[in-house]
């Protein structure tokens, strides 16, 4: 599971344990913590963060939110967005950061959801379509990406992201 290459300010981060190091040490200076929504990711993030020592200083919760009904029910995702736009969409990831935020308290709030495959992709949404949410102080932001690879690879990829996102937003 190595994070081969990207930035996290002006340091060049080569491998996953490194960046998980390197988000944490950012988050306990501040006091701060983060808390995430998996979809995709399946749990994948939650055991990035806690695969290193200290990581519950600054490490708070993770809801696995995999169902439509489970975003809904534990995130607060107006079944309206679900029906209108989607689990894998912009407007979902918003209202899943901004769940995962009002109920865990972190200053930093991140959600995944997408299509990891072989199955489930569509012509808008094909297989490798993953969307992210993040909730830094309140300010939402989203990004999509579309990653490629099989289901292990889609996975792996935007858990690398977030990692590096989070990296960039706190350096």
């Amino acid at each position: 599971m190595s994070f081969n290459y990207g930035c996290a300010g002006d340091r060049v981060v080569t491998t996953r344990t490194q960046s998980v190091l390197a988000l944490g040490e950012q988050l306990r200076q501040r006091g701060w913590t983060i808390s995430c929504a998996e979809s995709c990711t399946g749990g994948g993030l939650a055991y990035a963060f806690t695969s290193v020592s200290g990581s519950s200083d600054w490490f708070n919760v993770s809801w696995v939110t995999y169902s439509n009904d489970a975003k809904h029910q534990k995130l607060d995702v107006l079944e309206h967005t679900l029906t209108q736009y989607g689990a894998v969409s912009e407007q979902t990831v918003i209202e899943m950061a901004q769940g995962v935020a009002a109920k865990s308290g972190a200053q930093v709030a991140v959600s995944v959801s997408g299509i990891a495959g072989p199955g489930g992709g569509s012509t808008d949404k094909p297989v490798g379509t993953v969307w992210f949410g993040f909730s830094l102080n309140g300010n939402i932001s989203a990004a999509k990406m579309r990653f490629s690879g099989d289901r292990e690879a889609v996975r792996e990829q935007a858990i690398d992201y977030v990692l590096a996102r989070c990296n960039d937003f706190l350096a």
